[in-house]
């Protein structure tokens, strides 16, 4: 569920003030993330690993609260739920876009992905909850290595966003170069770092 708040009940409100109405108030970070674990699980368990990944950035969200307040236009909208958007190569070879809701049960979440995503492959219609949940964007460029993405400011879409390409091998480790957008009337610095912390213990310790 989706409710409009006021900002100055909030401890966003400063931010808001500050950056609701600035020429360019998205931020991007970057980081190179350790992926070994995310492979190792992927090939045990005979698992994507977009959606592996798609799954760790879901559940490093939950643990930051500022996730779950989003500027939509000129409003601040709470949201009670946050779900994972993916790309989708669809039967007419373009792309769709798929947002997966985001459940603490690894099982669950994947037969949802590959339900969804099938769905939308052959359909080619966007599979949009943006109106009910916070909706983190990805973006996967797999077949080229990256070493991040700076995204445009559009003023409409202020969602975070998370982009990468081909993961690399580096004496028997594997790195994943991310570039992550927010919009600073979401979150500030710290927070945008906490949640990089936590994605890559999530990573770290999946089973």
């Amino acid at each position: 569920m989706a409710i409009e708040i006021n900002p100055q009940d909030t401890t966003r409100a400063t931010a808001y003030d500050f950056w609701m109405k600035a020429p360019n108030p998205m931020v991007t970070f970057f980081k190179k993330l350790n992926v070994t674990n995310l492979i190792r699980v992927s090939k045990k368990r005979h698992l994507k690993f977009n959606m592996l990944l798609d799954y760790c950035i879901g559940k490093a969200a939950v643990g930051v609260k500022e996730f779950y307040i989003l500027p939509v236009g000129e409003k601040l909208i709470q949201y009670d739920t946050i779900a994972v958007n993916t790309i989708v190569k669809n039967k007419n070879d373009e792309v769709s876009s798929c947002d997966i809701l985001y459940t603490d049960n690894l099982d669950i979440f994947n037969q949802e992905y590959l339900k969804y995503t099938a769905e939308v492959a052959e359909n080619c219609q966007d599979r949009d909850l943006s109106t009910d949940s916070m909706v983190i964007g990805t973006s996967a460029i797999v077949n080229t290595e990256i070493d991040g993405a700076v995204g445009m400011n559009s003023g409409i879409f202020n969602n975070p966003f998370i982009i990468w390409g081909k993961y690399r091998k580096k004496a028997f480790k594997y790195y994943l170069p991310i570039s992550f957008q927010f919009h600073h009337t979401q979150m500030d610095g710290a927070h945008a770092g906490r949640f990089l912390e936590n994605l890559q213990n999530e990573i770290n310790t999946i089973k």
